[in-house]
């Protein structure tokens, strides 16, 4: 009985030090893709309705030669690395704030291991998933995994807005080119 005390104690204060440090790491806002610059992406990609079937856009589209790196926007955890039927070849990350950093549209997935550190090449541009036959380009998300409820508005399902972060506002512009 008292090793299982002992063991969820540990888990429990494992976890709040991973909650804490989560929150407090400080976070590198890389442009994720090698040398793009604002001129890039449209100013207004972010949230665009209509999209598709997703509804809004809630990500920002990169668009640079097939091929180009796709660097770590911040370093964190590796969730997924693989093949979605919508994103196409993709790497999911879990970076400092508890926010989540999605790829997407790669062509080619480079073997991190489970961390990576801002600016490590997670993958090249490319335009697979439902971006087949259209200019390559990384599709980037941030969400926040921790609830932001006053980011909420009127636009449509402008209640996702309490997860789904404007990635280009987060950008450090120069920062790692």
């Amino acid at each position: 009985m008292s090793r299982i005390r002992r063991v969820g104690r540990y888990g429990l204060g494992t976890g709040l030090v991973l909650l804490v440090a989560g929150l407090l790491l400080p976070e590198t806002r890389l442009v994720p893709v090698q040398g793009a610059g604002e001129g890039d992406w449209h100013p207004q990609t972010f949230w665009y309705h209509p999209w598709g079937r997703s509804g809004v856009h809630k990500g920002v589209d990169i668009f640079a030669a097939r091929g180009t790196p796709v660097l770590a926007s911040s370093g964190g955890l590796v969730l997924y690395r693989g093949e979605l039927a919508r994103g196409g070849k993709v790497v999911l990350t879990l970076g400092p704030k508890w926010r989540l950093h999605y790829y997407a549209h790669l062509d080619r997935i480079a073997d991190t291991g489970f961390h990576v550190r801002a600016g490590d090449t997670v993958g090249t541009v490319g335009d697979s998933g439902n971006a087949a036959g259209k200019p390559p380009h990384l599709h980037y998300s941030l969400l926040s995994m921790l609830p932001l409820p006053w980011r909420m508005d009127d636009a449509p399902q402008g209640w996702k807005k309490m997860f789904f972060l404007d990635p280009t506002a987060h950008f450090e512009l120069g920062a790692g080119r």
